[in-house]
């Protein structure tokens, strides 16, 4: 393929340039696949044909020994086909990559295991420079997106047909069910055929092949695309033109031509890549005139080697830097390089299906995946399998596979259990006839209800932990490190998930409330307080609501005073029936009548702030003389460290490491057993041998309090932990599923049944909430209130105030109620003219608007008034 692409590039360029002065002559050479071969050709050519440069060693490994020669010799070495990453220009600089570097790729394979949700990947590569090549950079990929590599399967090249069968039975016995595949054609296609035989290429597994495989797809015989269905794999993606398509109608041709014996290939990407080589080789030798070559013998020693006595290109290194330099549009796309390495940012996504490949999407280092090529800048980078087209997986299936499974083949799940200090949460029993085990308890519950809402099935069985019997702080740490040491394949029970086991194990969700309280004996109150009636409301409050009162009283007398005769009378009557009146308010018992308006608009205010006040006092009032009958000793974690009380715990609890953490000194820490030690020592008290208080987490506190109902309470939490959950080996895929599945129980019926059944009902026992004494209720709680009945108070008082100064001021000035609007004014105005110099001005225009309204209400009221004389005369 190279070679037809080599020959048809020369004949194109010339074709097209033919007025340049420099030309290319090839000197063919085969390396018979032997990396050996390929170093002494390459030895025949720089020192019997002092070439400029040599194209295409093949394999990363032929391309390595060669470009030690170009070194030495100033020649370039240009591959369009070693990909291994361990090929650098830094270390290799006159060698030249116009081929993709395999590490380029692993970006796009880790966004497409990210898409389906995979966290295990198994590679599957050969045992060459090539193949190990990729590793390092893939394994970083995955471990950047969470995802592990369990295992490493490396094919070696001289594998027979019984090694790779057992190779891919091991596999089977794995859960990994994702498997990379970078290997090169002839490896590759022996792979697929014998894992189709053993039953590989099934539903339930995921296969991606890297470019090496996924760039010949179109180009391997139908018996090996056959094996290789549902496959998926990552290529760089060639843009379609006219110039590659007759491009490649002729290469069929000239393949043909070429190879008449060979069966009819399809172009790949390298055919491509070998096109684009020559022309960038031509051009860089046309800008330096390279017909002139000249070659300059080295200065050795006479008994020097071969190598030695190479000759060095002068204008290597010139030529070295125009290739470097070069680019332009070719068949493959945009050409330029980067550190000596071609550079490619767009790969395609392909299914395997039929008998050849489908896309399904595209993947870009800016854009992530697409199902099309993405030309909007705004769009962000996203990895959801929703934007790939629809895959048709091994055995034809249409449903992801979800990456692992239980082997049918393999051992069931190894659960770790041991018996909890509290056997309602885990009993662990083994029969001494069967050797069989069987735990119980609220945890085990929980843990086979998860199981049993997983979407498929799992095997397991309980495996009891030896050291279960330990009595030292270290017990559960060591229970879950058997996680790590792979003894388990899970830990089950009341574990505690804590920051220090996380580094050797993957935890499920909580299942149970989380938080560190305090178990403390509540006091009955015997002694009555005589002055209780006055605790629920605030000082604040009663003062406040003491001066309302006389204030309401006090404006309702004002508007009252001048027209009923209720509040007429000496000095002392009135302030009597004022405050009367006011404090009546309460049982509504006031027996004056009100005959003002304003004053029942305040009045009617005023009762509704009563009676609101009234109804809060006696709820208060009544919930202090109940429920203050049960209040705990302990009120704060402080009290206990501020009175150097004695504090418990249970033995073996990493709450004792929590104690010190608070300050409590070591000699003031007991540790306890069972719940009976815990009432006993809470019994005696902190003064004669027992505790103040036992701190505990909240589930074991719960169970405590469903046992022993009166004489107890929780206070707190004084801590937060992340509450019980089950132990898992990194990594696992199995711990994403039971923690949904756990959150699906938490979140309905479930859980209140296991509850219900290990622990007792919910609210048969005394909880927190019936023992915390009453709040009093303070002023902030009524300020609203006290604001609305204020200010209808003020404003009703300040309109009567008005009203009584109007009408005595005309009664003052002999003014007649009759008169109209504007003589009103004017006379107001007359009244202030002496006092104010802008009021005087004022009254000058009311005068000249006004002086015929005036003059005619004068001789008005003097007829009126003759006329009332002569009335009188006459009778």
């Amino acid at each position: 393929m190279g070679q037809t692409s080599i020959s048809m590039a020369i004949e194109d360029f010339y074709a097209i340039h033919g007025n340049y002065s420099t030309r290319l002559l090839l000197h063919t050479e085969d390396s018979n696949k032997d990396n050996v071969q390929a170093a002494s050709v390459a030895l025949n050519l720089l020192k019997n044909h002092n070439v400029q440069a040599i194209i295409g060693p093949q394999k990363s490994s032929q391309a390595a020994f060669i470009s030690d020669l170009g070194n030495k010799s100033q020649v370039p070495i240009i591959s369009f086909s070693a990909t291994s990453p361990s090929l650098s220009s830094s270390s290799l600089p006159y060698f030249v990559r116009t081929t993709l570097n395999d590490s380029a790729q692993v970006n796009s394979i880790s966004a497409l295991i990210k898409a389906y949700g995979w966290r295990e990947v198994v590679p599957i590569y050969e045992d060459t420079d090539f193949g190990r090549g990729i590793i390092p950079f893939i394994v970083d990929a995955l471990q950047e997106i969470g995802a592990r590599v369990p295992y490493r399967s490396v094919i070696p090249v001289s594998v027979t047909n019984d090694q790779i069968m057992a190779e891919l039975y091991k596999l089977m016995t794995m859960r990994t069910r994702v498997f990379i595949v970078h290997m090169s054609y002839s490896m590759g296609s022996l792979l697929f055929s014998k894992a189709k035989e053993a039953g590989m290429m099934s539903k339930g597994y995921a296969w991606i092949m890297t470019d090496a495989l996924a760039n010949i797809v179109d180009s391997i015989d139908a018996s090996t695309i056959d094996t290789m269905q549902g496959a998926l794999g990552v290529k760089p993606y060639v843009p379609k033109s006219r110039e590659l398509e007759s491009f490649t109608r002729r290469w069929r041709r000239r393949f043909q031509q070429d190879n008449p014996n060979d069966q009819q290939a399809e172009l790949s990407i390298f055919g491509l890549w070998a096109y684009d080589t020559v022309w960038a080789l031509a051009m860089a030798a046309e800008k330096i005139g390279v017909e002139n070559a000249r070659f300059q013998k080295p200065k050795v020693a006479t008994n020097s080697t071969h190598l030695e006595n190479l000759m060095v290109s002068i204008n290597g290194p010139e030529l070295l830097n125009a290739i470097l330099t070069s680019q332009f549009r070719g068949l493959s796309g945009e050409f330029y390089l980067i550190d000596g390495h071609l550079q490619y940012s767009i790969f395609q996504i392909i299914n395997v299906v039929g008998k050849g490949e489908r896309e399904i999407g595209f993947w870009t280092a800016k854009h992530g995946i697409s199902r099309q090529l993405i030309h909007n800048q705004g769009k962000s980078y996203t990895t959801l399998m929703t934007d790939l087209n629809p895959v048709i997986w091994p055995g034809e299936s249409t449903i992801v596979p979800k990456g692992w499974e239980i082997p049918a083949s393999g051992k069931k799940l190894r659960i770790g259990v041991r018996t909890s200090g509290y056997t309602e949460f885990m009993k662990v029993e083994t029969d001494p006839l069967t050797n069989a085990t069987t735990a119980t308890g609220y945890s085990i519950d929980i843990f086979e209800a998860a199981i049993k809402k997983l979407p498929y099935a799992i095997s397991y069985e309980y495996v009891p932990f030896e050291d279960a019997q330990r009595k030292d702080s270290k017990t559960y740490n060591d229970f879950v490190y058997q996680v790590y040491l792979q003894k388990y394949d899970a830990v089950i029970g009341d574990i505690t998930i804590r920051y220090n086991r996380t580094f050797y194990a993957d935890f499920t969700l909580p299942y149970t409330e989380s938080g560190i309280s305090m178990i403390v004996p509540v006091k009955n109150s015997k002694q009555k307080n005589p002055w209780i009636f006055l605790k629920p409301l605030t000082i604040d409050l009663w003062l406040v609501s003491l001066a309302f009162f006389i204030y309401t009283g006090f404006v309702i007398w004002v508007m009252e005073h001048s027209e009923n005769t209720d509040f007429h009378g000496p000095s002392s009557h009135q302030l009597g029936t004022m405050f009367y009146f006011s404090f009546s308010t309460i049982v509504f018992a006031h027996r004056e009548k009100m005959e003002h308006p304003l004053s029942k608009i305040v009045m009617i205010v005023w009762l509704f702030v009563v009676l609101i006040l009234t109804s809060s006092y006696t709820a208060s009032l009544t919930s202090m003389l109940t429920v203050q009958q049960f209040q705990p000793t302990v009120t704060h974690v402080h009290e206990l460290l501020k009175k150097g009380e004695y504090v418990g715990y249970h033995t073996g609890s990493f709450v004792e490491g929590l104690l010190e953490q608070l300050n409590f000194d070591k000699s003031k820490v007991r540790g306890y057993l069972t719940f009976d030690d815990f009432t006993e020592a809470l019994a005696k008290g902190s003064k004669n041998g027992g505790v103040a208080a036992i701190v505990h987490e909240i589930p074991y506190i719960k169970l405590f309090l469903a046992q022993h109902c009166t004489g107890y309470t929780m206070v707190g939490p004084i801590y937060k932990t992340a509450g019980f959950g089950f132990a898992f080996p990194k990594g696992s895929p199995l711990v994403p599923d039971i923690s949904r599945s756990i959150l699906n129980i938490t979140d309905g019926e479930s859980i209140i049944q296991i509850e219900k059944k290990w622990i007792g009902e919910r609210n048969f026992c005394q909880k927190e909430d019936n023992v915390i004494s009453s709040n009093s209720l303070n002023f902030r709680s009524f300020w609203g209130l006290f604001l609305v009945t204020g200010a209808v108070s003020t404003c009703s008082l300040l309109i009567n105030l008005t009203m009584l100064l109007y009408k005595r001021w005309c009664k003052m000035q002999n003014i007649n109620h009759d008169q109209s609007f504007w003589n009103r004014i004017f006379l107001w105005l007359r009244y202030y003219h002496q006092n104010n110099d802008i009021i005087r001005h004022m009254v000058h225009i009311a005068t000249t608007r006004n002086m015929v309204d005036a003059t005619n209400h004068e001789h008005h009221v003097n007829h009126r008034e003759e006329s009332d004389n002569a009335t009188g005369d006459n009778q």
